[in-house]
């Protein structure tokens, strides 16, 4: 491709070394024709989490009313969910049978944020609007993942094993240096820490990697970094290839533990409401399957006794992990106990100590 261009400019005349590429721009979506060399780079750049429809609820259960009464039934879903959170414009969706002119009994809300969906649920689950109509509450994901099921049963694909790099090459480095990483800007680069040279030797750079901070894992096998959409670990030799995303909208902090086989992330919602306390996500995610083993959602308050103090009144980290390389044990303090659970299950151990 560098052969014709500096073919094409010598016919035509061109000194290639007095233009200024940078100041090129094409309008946007136009590549006359020219078909981009790192089309793979890009897609690779665009860290896409599968975000779903996880601020929506369905709620079930509700009066089947007839045509007239519909703007009341609404007036009453409304004010219940509105003291929630915000439900967006047009965020409000009630079902007609077509053949009766009825409502069919269940309603779809939509929020403005995830967080605000998981608080309706939690809170209007099981909501008792009278005698005869208990609300039954869901998220818009979780139907979907129901729906997607298939009728019969197939074994899992088996996929052919793919040897990977050694995650903790850098142990075995001739010159016993350690790498350390730094940010600036919107550039995060990795490099050896070489004392004897008095200056960093780089081993992988890139733009955009991160929209807030890096993280290196306890013992050094993975870098982590964090999106509005979730976290991911990258690691290798020098290449640095993404390993594993972990999909949690809008985290904020996020905590390896010891033996590096879970990684803790944590979100945080300020409530519309003044009077209700900062609502708390925290998941506990298998570090090598990208899989949720735990979960935890309350009110700030619920995770803020004891310890350090740090984010919204929360301290962190939440867990203080135990059982060797294979972490087999963590804990956090609540109020008056002290809560231990096992990872074989994640259940609690003996209910409290």
């Amino acid at each position: 491709m560098t052969v014709d261009i500096d073919a094409m400019a010598a016919r035509l005349g061109v000194d290639l070394k007095q233009i200024d590429l940078n100041s090129i721009h094409l309008p946007p979506g136009e590549d006359f024709g020219i078909i981009s060399d790192d089309e793979d780079l890009t897609a690779e750049e665009n860290l896409e989490f599968d975000q779903g429809f996880s601020n929506i609820i369905v709620v079930d259960h509700l009066p089947q009313v007839p045509q007239e009464k519909f703007d009341k039934l609404e007036s009453v879903i409304r004010k219940i969910y509105s003291q929630i959170g915000v439900i967006k414009e047009d965020g409000f969706w009630m079902p007609v049978d077509p053949s009766t002119h009825k409502t069919l009994g269940y309603c779809f809300i939509e929020y403005n944020t995830p967080q605000e969906a998981e608080l309706a649920k939690e809170k209007t689950n099981g909501y008792k609007l009278d005698k005869s109509h208990i609300f039954s509450v869901n998220l818009f994901d979780e139907i979907e993942k129901f729906m997607r099921v298939p009728d019969e049963w197939a074994p899992p694909e088996t996929k052919p094993y793919t040897p990977t790099e050694n995650l903790q090459q850098w142990l075995t480095d001739a010159k016993a240096r350690d790498q350390f990483v730094i940010r600036a800007g919107q550039d995060t680069e990795v490099l050896w820490n070489d004392a004897r040279q008095m200056k960093p030797d780089p081993v992988y750079k890139r733009p955009f990697w991160t929209e807030s901070f890096v993280q290196w894992s306890p013992l050094g096998t993975y870098l982590a970094t964090v999106h509005r959409q979730g976290a991911a670990v990258w690691g290798g030799a020098s290449t640095f290839n993404r390993i594993q995303r972990y999909a949690h909208p809008m985290v904020k902090f996020i905590d390896f533990s010891p033996g590096e086989n879970y990684l803790v992330t944590y979100s945080s919602h300020e409530p519309s409401n003044p009077r209700d306390t900062h609502r708390v996500a925290i998941n506990i995610f298998d570090v090598r399957t990208g899989k949720v083993r735990r979960d935890f959602k309350g009110s700030a308050d619920e995770f803020a006794v004891g310890g350090t103090g740090g984010l919204t009144g929360v301290n962190w980290p939440i867990f203080k992990w135990a059982g060797g390389k294979d972490d087999k044990y963590f804990a956090r303090i609540g109020k008056n106990v002290v809560s231990v659970y096992e990872t074989e299950t994640f259940s609690l151990i003996d209910k409290n100590l």
